[in-house]
């Protein structure tokens, strides 16, 4: 306990950025799990209704399902109606740009994560390389004295070990939230896939109705 006390007060200008490194990933955690819960919808069902829909053609019914559903994959679906009532031949680019705008939404502020992950360790790092370097001027100053030597090094290796552990969590997260991120893309996938079949089997009842031709 006293280690920690010493490292708190000599080292406060580098343990206090990485004390702030951990509340920032804290609070991203919470933004994050609050956001991917809220927004989390069972697929498996939904696309097998909005499918009869579709292949009912009765897109009201399509819209109001994908209302129903709500949440970030609803409004994708929402939009993937719109854009096919709309612009049929186009539907690809647009969905597209509908499901990356999604995506950004879905990935927001995990940046600060990766950042986190990346400079919480060199900080921790720089820390102790620099208590270190005072240690030994103390000690050529005060003259060979072991215990003052190992206590000033453990002292030191306190930065390290904080840069450590919070970088060490805030991959994890960063690597747990981009695998939700990934799941909601496949979600926005499947949606795309669905549309895009009706979009082909419309272009091929196109392509194979007759053509009459005037004697």
């Amino acid at each position: 306990m006293e280690l920690l006390l010493k490292a708190a007060i000599e080292d406060l200008w580098i343990i206090a950025p990485i004390l702030l490194c951990s509340v920032l990933t804290i609070a991203v955690a919470i933004n994050r799990f609050y956001y991917y819960n809220k927004n989390k919808r069972d697929v498996v069902q939904f696309i097998p209704k909005l499918q009869k829909e579709l292949a009912r053609n009765n897109l009201d019914s399509a819209q109001n399902l994908s209302v129903q559903l709500g949440g970030i994959i609803g409004e994708v679906s929402e939009e993937a109606v719109r854009i096919f009532s709309e612009q049929k031949n186009g539907f690809s680019r647009s969905f597209d740009i509908a499901s990356s705008l999604a995506t950004r939404k879905l990935e927001s502020h995990l940046t600060i994560l990766g950042t986190i992950g990346g400079v919480c360790p060199f900080l921790g790092l720089f820390g102790t390389v620099v208590r270190i370097l005072y240690t030994f001027q103390d000690l050529a100053v005060q003259g060979n004295q072991s215990a003052a030597v190992a206590s000033g090094i453990a002292s030191a290796l306190i930065a390290t070990a904080l840069g450590l552990g919070v970088a060490i969590i805030a991959v994890v997260l960063y690597n747990y939230f981009q695998s939700m991120v990934k799941r909601f893309e496949d979600d926005f996938q499947l949606i795309k896939l669905l549309f895009l079949s009706f979009v082909d089997s419309n272009e091929e009842v196109v392509v194979n109705q007759p053509t009459n031709i005037a004697l």
